[in-house]
């Protein structure tokens, strides 16, 4: 259960009150964000502006995923989006667990243990992505990375450092909606717990049904006397 639930904590920077290891780090070297580097301010504002366009855009996405940690451990598995606010996260079948965002928060359900348990969504740096109230070209702080193909975004809110810090990585690619990908995101909670989740084999505009936002429930049914 300290696996899974720490898996679940990596994936969304919740701040629970759960002992935990290392957290998750590792990007995809061509992809990596080079240190910050001066830019003019104009150049940054539409920058901006094209990834919170690139984001709006996105309908429903599907998509391949890597999650790796500071040892060099990884778990796959597959990501369906829809907007707004749904998410799925689908591990492989070594992991007998499956996140759930409808919007609110994020439930993580153990098939291990059979426990469900549910984080609010805002209150985490991934609300940037599901929380139709974050509010990106308010929150989004362009970090110039050196190479013209690649925007990083920072996404965090001053008045709500409990709420941590999501960086989004977008690569330019003329298919994608808005012309940007998003490639991968790097989350730090307020426990300055990091993780890094890698996309790939991004689909868009799929049909995806609102089934694929329900879940079994693995709790045994209480009897009512």
């Amino acid at each position: 259960m300290k696996t899974l639930t720490k898996t679940f904590r990596m994936i969304s920077g919740a701040a629970a009150p759960i002992a935990l290891g290392a957290a998750a780090l590792g990007v995809c070297a061509t992809l990596s964000p080079a240190p910050v580097l001066a830019a003019p301010a104009s150049s940054n504002a539409a920058k901006l502006d094209q990834a919170v366009k690139a984001l709006r855009a996105i309908t429903t996405l599907k998509a391949d995923f890597i999650q790796r940690d500071r040892n060099g451990g990884q778990v796959r598995g597959t990501l369906t989006l829809k907007r707004p606010g749904r998410i799925r996260f689908e591990y492989e079948k070594s992991v007998p667990m499956l996140i759930v965002g409808d919007g609110k928060a994020l439930t993580m359900i153990d098939y291990e243990v059979n426990q469900v348990q549910r984080w609010p969504i805002k209150n985490s740096p991934l609300g940037a992505l599901l929380d139709p109230s974050r509010d990106v070209a308010k929150y989004g702080t362009v970090r110039d990375t050196g190479n013209p193909d690649v925007i990083s975004v920072e996404v965090r809110d001053s008045e709500h450092p409990e709420y941590g810090i999501i960086t989004l990585i977008f690569t330019r690619k003329a298919s994608a909606p808005g012309g940007l990908e998003l490639a991968y995101w790097v989350a730090l909670d307020a426990q300055n717990t990091r993780t890094t989740i890698q996309l790939s084999n991004q689909r868009y505009g799929v049909a995806v049904g609102e089934d694929a936002f329900r879940w079994k429930d693995p709790r045994p049914r209480r009897r009512t006397h």
